[in-house]
């Protein structure tokens, strides 16, 4: 069936036509597009992997603000906003993670300046001052310092270079939003050049809030800072410093609670003599509770990258950072009057990581990367579930500490836990390639991975609503600051092999293999028994993937595509029972992917610009049990059958010679897809889309420009994730952004 679908959509595709960065070049060719995602400098059209690029044009173009934005424009991805914007949970090709604790690594790994970014503390402000991004899709390893199943996510920032150059973007929009971007480099001398690049945004949140007197949910306040510095004495020697800070700090996201037939607090409440809520008149961008609190994520990051090239024929690359970041999340899980769930989530994180590697350019037929890599990552972590803090239980006219225990330790009670958690990576790369002919090449990596990990100075601990421990649940001791420990170690062999077959000067065709790993993960949401505090063992994936690039009538129409399977082997899920909030952490045996992706741009006539992406994709899970039920034949999470993306890119002269009109508009459908694997209606968002445009009226030298802009034209109103908490008597929801538009001033010096 997925192989039919494939087909038909290819033909639509073809007929259709995807997104791309690139504009006409004097010759009315589409521009020759440059990616690294090979750690060599490389026409896209050379590169035998599937990738979608975007310039930081590009994505001032489509108002992609942060990761949540990119998702919408990349066929097969996904995200998952259950940690708020800015702390994204990525899925590519139906890969993906549905652990939301802070402790966990995606199998999505974002790179930043080559950096791998694994927590979702350390992303912070990356949007910012951006050359360009590129989406890697498949697994990672052979070229990557960190090895990850379902791809890469490399943002580039500007380095400096010997110019002086400034450029300032200024943003006005509803829900009284203001922004400011921009940067500025100079050359200090022939051989140093620095560049200071920011960002700074506040608004007013959108979740409108109902509660007398308390703040609306879904804010902006944020801002991002980078220094960066370059010392290049020749063109043998380049060193780049980089340092930055970020800081988010809004009003927290609102829950979009839906009421079960019992009402939210139904299964607890009316026991008590207190009604349940059931949301009446409260519309799903919108919330009713004095419990509105800020999410405060805080980033500090240093990079040095040398590039030395010891001869002519041979280059070292060195990538040493550090980085550091907090989270600090207090969200009401049932966003009412009454205090049925409650969290707090905390977490310190620091990461140092050294890539060394050695790349050849020599003039025979074989070429390699070989490589080094060692990542050790410290996490210190808390959290606390609150439950019904609200309930005199005892009836003695207070609610207090007594009422607990009264309740039989759930009403007005904490759960939480805390612990320390170290995790060390080492490995050793390599990827090589040699030119069997002119036009047939084959390439193989192979990846050695060590992973060890340390649990320590874990405790579960239940407490009265005044935080003093009741009782030890975690490791379970009559001693309440008694803890526990778990680790691991673990070592794994990956690699890839593939042909790339050159048909003509403009079209290639290849094939490969590769085999992804991801590498043991302990349960950071053990809380409520010592028999949840387990450790997941890791999760590898075999993939097969043939695609094509081509470039046609002359070099005015480029098309790409690619069809793969994907065995997925041990998938690591959260695992969250509805009725008791009980999260496992567990290994899901074996499941299958297949699907396809086409991308195509093109420039019918001078200045009009159309670019498309279709995603195609059927999951199927051929082994596995999720809260004693056999979910074989269901679909995997964050993984719809079809995604498709359509842009438009005209240029048109105004009312004078001396002025253009840049118009812009973008549309996305994305299917049905699933937010558990029971595949439960309760937690299913149909197919929906979104609608986005924007104008730019510029001078022909394009040194100042105005522009007008909106995103989500049609006000769509979908789920980023849903969870099913029937035992409190609702469901969790995170909701789209509603219309937005504003007036941007952007100059150039």
């Amino acid at each position: 069936m997925i192989r039919s679908t494939i087909a038909a959509g290819i033909c639509i595709g073809v007929l259709v036509v995807p997104h791309a960065y690139s504009q006409e070049s004097s010759d009315g060719a589409l521009e020759e597009i440059i990616v690294t995602a090979q750690k060599r400098a490389e026409s896209l059209q050379d590169v035998p992997v599937s990738i979608t690029a975007f310039s930081g044009e590009a994505l001032a173009r489509r108002q992609i603000r942060g990761p949540e934005d990119l998702a919408l424009s990349v066929p097969n991805m996904q995200t998952n906003n259950v940690l708020g914007d800015g702390v994204p949970i990525f899925s590519l090709r139906g890969i993906s993670m549905s652990d939301f604790s802070l402790s966990q690594n995606g199998p999505i790994a974002t790179y930043y300046d080559e950096v791998y970014k694994g927590n979702v503390a350390l992303l912070g402000l990356a949007f910012y001052d951006i050359e360009r991004v590129e989406v890697l899709k498949g697994p990672q390893g052979t070229l990557y310092g960190k090895n990850t199943t379902g791809g890469a996510i490399n943002l580039v920032s500007r380095a400096p270079d010997f110019s002086n150059e400034a450029y300032i973007s200024l943003s006005a929009g509803n829900f009284n939003y203001w922004q400011a971007e921009g940067a500025g480099q100079l050359a200090l001398s022939d051989t140093v050049a620095a560049r200071v690049a920011f960002t700074w945004a506040e608004a007013d949140g959108w979740m409108e809030n109902e509660f007398a007197g308390a703040p609306d949910a879904n804010s902006i306040d944020q801002y991002g800072l980078r220094a960066s510095l370059r010392y290049a004495p020749s063109d043998r020697f380049d060193l780049v410093l980089r340092a930055s800070t970020s800081l988010q700090n809004p009003w927290n996201y609102g829950v979009s609670s839906s009421p079960t037939e019992v009402g939210i607090g139904g299964t607890i409440y009316p026991f008590f003599g207190i009604p349940a809520d059931f949301a009446e008149g409260i519309d799903r961008r919108e919330i009713n509770t004095p419990d509105v609190y800020r999410r405060r994520l805080r980033t500090d990051a240093v990079a040095l990258t040398a590039n030395w090239k010891v001869t002519d024929a041979l280059t070292v690359v060195s990538i040493s950072s550090w980085d550091e970041g907090s989270v600090l999340n207090h969200e009401d899980g049932d966003a009412t009057p009454l205090e049925v769930s409650d969290a707090v989530y905390s977490g310190e994180t620091r990461q140092f990581s050294q890539d060394l590697r050695l790349a050849s350019d020599l003039d025979g037929p074989a070429n390699f990367i070989l490589g080094v890599y060692y990542n050790r990552e410290r996490i210190s972590n808390s959290t606390t579930n609150w439950f019904s803090t609200d309930i005199d239980v005892n009836e003695d006219g207070q609610v207090d500490a007594q009422d607990c225990i009264d309740g039989g330790f759930f009403p007005t009670c904490g759960y939480g836990n805390e612990f320390d958690q170290d995790k060390d990576s080492f490995a050793v790369y390599s990827d090589l390639q040699y030119k069997i002919t002119d036009r047939l090449t084959a390439r193989a990596g192979l990846r050695y991975t060590k992973d060890s990990g340390d649990l320590n100075n874990f405790r579960a601990i239940l407490t009265d609503l005044n935080g003093n421990p009741l009782f030890n649940i975690i490791p379970g001791s009559d001693d309440l600051g008694a803890t526990t420990s778990r680790d691991f170690d673990d070592d794994d062999i990956s690699g890839k092999i593939g042909l790339d077959y050159e048909l003509a000067a403009d079209m290639m065709v290849y094939a490969s293999y590769s085999r992804g790993y991801r590498g043991a993960s302990f349960n950071a949401q053990a809380i409520f028994s010592p028999a949840e505090l387990t450790i997941a063992d890791p999760e590898t994936l075999d993939a097969v993937e043939v695609g094509f690039k081509s470039e046609l009538a002359g070099a005015s129409l480029r098309l790409n595509g690619a069809a793969f399977w994907y065995g997925y082997k041990d998938q690591q899920f959260i695992d969250i029972d509805p009725d008791t909030t009980i999260a496992a952490l567990i290994n899901l045996p074996e499941s299958e992917i297949i699907g396809g992706e086409l991308e195509l741009q093109w420039l019918p006539v001078a200045d009009l610009t159309l670019t498309s992406g279709l995603g195609l994709l059927k999951s199927e899970i051929k082994e596995g049990t999720s809260q004693g039920q056999d979910v074989s034949g269901n679909e995997l999470v964050s993984a719809p059958e079809l995604n498709f993306s359509l842009a438009i890119d005209w240029t048109l002269p105004l009312w004078t010679s001396n002025w253009e009109l840049d118009a812009h508009a973008d549309g996305t459908h994305v299917s049905r897809q699933y937010f558990d694997i029971l595949n439960r209606p309760t937690t299913t968002q149909d197919g929906y889309e979104v609608f986005n445009a924007r104008l730019r009226a510029r001078p022909a030298d394009d040194r100042y420009g105005i522009s007008l802009w909106v995103k989500n034209i049609t006000n769509s109103i979908y789920y980023t994730n849903m969870i099913d908490v029937a035992g409190l008597g609702f469901l969790y929801n995170h909701v789209s952004a509603p219309r937005t538009f504003g007036l941007t001033f952007d100059a150039r010096f």
